[in-house]
């Protein structure tokens, strides 16, 4: 079974934030010039306090798209943060993404950010584990394993 802490290794553990002050207008550059989906939000003392997506935002610019430049971060963001921790499977960290019908998931190791998944990692792994799991089968029906 993959571990969190596996696909952390073959991903790397960087994390961007973004301040709960900054405008939306900031939030949409820093997604793009990051290519990424949500960042996390962090407060003045430097503690995560929540994470702001792309749907966040269309949400917030569909409603008020004018004041994009004026709203802050802090009033769109999602505040009840669901994290994993590097020792949860990727299948247990599936389930949960699904479950909450979230795409990115914060991982958390003794109350410190570890790194970020996205559902994009999930599945890059998952597949990574059906390509070797398939190459197994492959030669052990061919007969490449001594009997």
């Amino acid at each position: 079974m993959i571990k969190i802490k596996d696909v952390l290794a073959r991903k790397g553990a960087e994390v961007v934030t973004i301040h709960e002050d900054q405008s939306i207008h900031d939030a949409i550059k820093f997604l793009v010039q990051h290519n990424i989906g949500a960042v996390l939000v962090r407060d003045e003392g430097g503690e995560i306090v929540g994470i702001v997506s792309e749907r966040d935002i269309l949400r917030e610019g569909s409603r008020n798209s004018e004041k994009l430049k004026e709203t802050r971060v802090k009033t769109v963001m999602t505040r009840d943060l669901i994290v994993c921790e590097p020792d949860h499977t990727i299948e247990y960290v599936e389930q949960v993404m699904v479950k909450n019908n979230i795409r990115h998931l914060p991982v958390i190791a003794e109350n410190k950010l570890t790194g970020i998944l996205s559902m994009r990692d999930v599945v890059r792994a998952r597949l990574k584990d059906a390509e070797v799991e398939n190459r197994y089968l492959r030669d052990y029906i061919e007969g490449k394993y001594p009997g």
